[in-house]
């Protein structure tokens, strides 16, 4: 971050844009009264940019000559000391576990200091060493010890129940339009209120100008807010996504209809930063309409590639007159306190909850509105309908009920399923990481096909008050006021309750700077040791993986994008290694990176590595690429492998997912499987 902005302060003209094509990703350029001052711009904790005096140039140089010394120094580390002059031709030469983890310890000696990350997990997650999960993105509410211990989890002074035992909350739909619940709330008291006291604690999200809406996924908060956003005539929609993400398709399928001009970022091949000069020109069209442009969607790094942009590009937008959405899914647990609400606020958050990493995906989405924008916000009754939803307490996991929080039962209320469903007939399989839990189990034989997805209304089902809360429709809330408290306090006792999130916890313990220097050093080690991987007897020197975006660099996300390549130079498909990584229990996530964008220098590239969409019925097949339109957009792009570290993670996680890859280094590997898994009588890997 200071790298870049130091770029943009040197820049002869800031406003042009930076050399090679433009295709850098610098700092927006200023408004006109910061150009008239030429403020320089000092970096606090957080890399967030305030703006100093000039009689701090000289603390500034430090800072910076600091700074830059330590990320190159970081940089020179990972470059020359990990696996240095080795090249591995064969999966059965790379060096065992701990010789690995030796040499990487001696490469970044401050990882020794970070080892309290692995007392927590092998005290509270002792299910991560059974399967490796890198297919989580968002922020883990509690540890997999909680959710399986029969203690109470609250600290409220009345005698647990029942309802308190793990999982500790259900959620309740509810018809409420987004304006009417950021303006009334939930109530004030229970188990509700508490998650969400505890949620914006963590994450140092000020209460007095956010309001938290719960909905039922990041799917379900994208479409919400579009269908409650002020897409008058003449505003614009602009997403800045390097991939195909079904919450921006759902955010912009809303916003088309409801009239709004919907755009996207684009990203400079082959580092995948953002095209700064077109990004420029976007935010400021359509200057001379007066009033708010539109929304710009903002997510501060990759799901993906594991590529970072910078804060910066939120104050543009809003010089610009942009409402902003901070996407901050994709963000790690403590990433949210270098955001520095007091200097760049957003006008609103979305983020991410499950329950228990690596094992309970199950959970719900925050939308964090500032309550100075709700005027952006109007009502809406197709918003009334789409998936606010209430935090009620538990109940015990029966056949007979139950709901969903998954993707794809977001709209409607599971029916309830048959009793004598066989246990052979439950797939007890999931997308997300490791074996689901008996509760888990018992969950999904009430999941039914989501009838939304067919084009039908959502069910929305009145739920019970005394039970859950209350079920308000925006005429009553209104009526009543906001005060929905004093019959919710009654049901849930007088006292406030405070919910114990040992996940929380957990990451607030460890903090944002070991958190993230933990993850820098398994994320850059991984891509050097991918790195290593080649082709024995191959002519070219094939490397058998492919990296997209960043390679090694200190402010890279803990995410990788990437694919694997044959010895012909044939790429293996994603799904496929996604299949194989599964049987290895190792979970991982395929994605279609998207929206790049070549310089004359990369042109030659196009054609090699972008690919067609097939149709919409054949989901995740593509076409080979070499025939499309030079012009084409949308559909063309690359499928790729995703890996995803999260806080937990460990450097063993990371070398059995780069011992996994080494594997295809056999050109028989692929076959080996296919017959072995034939052989034990279970479902055959389609090649």
């Amino acid at each position: 971050m200071l790298v870049l902005i130091n770029k943009y302060l040197r820049s002869k003209n800031p406003a042009g844009g930076g050399g090679g094509g433009g295709g850098d990703e610098m700092a927006p350029a200023a408004s006109n009264g910061a150009e008239r001052d030429r403020d320089l711009y000092l970096c606090l904790p957080g890399c967030v940019p305030v703006r100093a005096k000039r009689g701090a140039a000289a603390a500034a140089a430090t800072v910076t000559t600091t700074a830059r010394t330590s990320r190159h120094n970081f940089v020179k580390s990972a470059a020359s000391g990990l696996l240095a002059g080795a090249h591995f031709t064969n999966h059965e030469s790379l060096p065992a576990l701990p010789d690995a983890y030796a040499e990487f310890a001696a490469a970044f000696p401050l990882y020794g200091a970070l080892a309290r990350a692995d007392a927590i997990r092998g005290e509270e997650y002792q299910h991560l060493d059974r399967h490796v999960c890198l297919d989580y993105t968002g922020i883990n509410l509690f540890s997999h010890a909680q959710m399986n211990s029969s203690l109470p989890s609250t600290s409220s002074s009345a005698a647990p129940s029942v309802a308190w035992q793990p999982p500790f909350f259900d959620i309740a739909y509810k018809s409420a339009s987004l304006r009417a619940q950021v303006q009334c709330g939930d109530a004030a008291a229970g188990i509700g209120a508490a998650v969400t006291r505890r949620i914006m604690a963590s994450l140092k999200i000020p209460e007095d100008e956010y309001t938290m809406v719960c909905t039922a996924n990041r799917t379900t908060a994208f479409r919400l807010l579009a269908e409650s956003y002020s897409f008058q005539s003449g505003r614009q929609l602009l997403p800045v996504y390097d991939y195909e993400s079904e919450a921006v398709a759902a955010m912009a399928e809303s916003a088309r209809r409801r009239g709004a001009e919907v755009t996207s970022a684009s990203f400079a091949w082959p580092s995948m930063r953002i095209h700064g000069t077109d990004l420029r020109k976007k935010l400021a069209r359509g200057r001379r309409r007066g009033g708010r442009r539109g929304l710009f969607v903002f997510p501060l790094a990759s799901r993906m590639t594991g590529a970072r942009y910078p804060y910066l590009w939120m104050s543009a937008a809003h010089e610009q007159g942009w409402h902003v959405a901070l996407d901050a899914c994709a963000l790690g647990t403590k990433d949210l306190d270098t955001f520095g609400l007091s200097l760049i606020r957003p006008d609103f958050i979305v983020c991410n909850f499950f329950k228990v990493f690596g094992e309970n995906p199950s959970g719900f989405a925050g939308l964090f509105v500032k309550r100075s924008s709700l005027a952006a916000l109007e009502r809406s009754v197709i918003a009334r309908s789409i998936g606010i939803v209430s935090i009620v307490p538990a109940r015990r996991w029966s056949l007979h009920d139950g709901y969903s929080t998954e993707l794809e039962h977001s709209r409607s209320f599971p029916k309830l399923a048959d009793p004598a469903l066989d246990d052979a007939d439950v797939e007890t399989t999931s997308s997300f990481s490791g074996p689901l839990s008996s509760t888990a189990i018992t969950r999904s034989r009430n999941l039914q096909p989501d009838a939304a997805e067919n084009g039908d209304a959502p069910e929305i089902r009145e739920v019970d008050a005394a039970e859950f809360g209350g079920f308000y429709t925006d005429e009553l809330r209104e009526q009543n006021g906001g005060h929905e408290t004093e019959q919710l306090a009654k049901d849930e006792g007088e006292s406030v309750m405070e919910v114990e999130c040992r996940g929380l916890d957990h990451a607030d313990a460890l903090g944002l700077i070991a958190i993230g220097n933990r993850l820098r050093c398994i994320s850059n080690w991984l891509v050097v040791a991918l790195q290593k991987l080649r082709h024995p007897h191959a002519e070219s020197g094939h490397q058998l993986v492919r990296l997209y975006g960043p390679r090694v660099k200190f402010d890279r996300g803990p995410s990788l994008a990437f694919n694997v390549f044959d010895w012909k130079g044939e790429r293996v498909a994603p799904p496929l290694v996604q299949k194989l990584a599964d049987r290895h229990n190792i979970s991982l996530t395929c994605g279609f990176l998207r929206n790049i964008w070549f310089s004359d220098k990369y042109e030659v590239d196009r054609a090699a590595v972008l690919e067609h969409r097939a149709a919409a019925g054949d989901e995740g097949a593509v076409v080979a690429p070499g025939k499309r339109r030079k012009d084409a957009g949308g559909d063309v792009g690359i499928l790729v492998v995703n890996a995803s570290l999260g806080f937990l993670s460990n450097f063993e996680d990371a070398y059995r997912l780069w011992a996994f890859v080494a594997k295809f280094l056999d050109a028989d590997f692929v076959e080996k499987e296919r017959w072995r898994y034939t052989a034990l009588n279970q479902k055959t890997v389609e090649v």
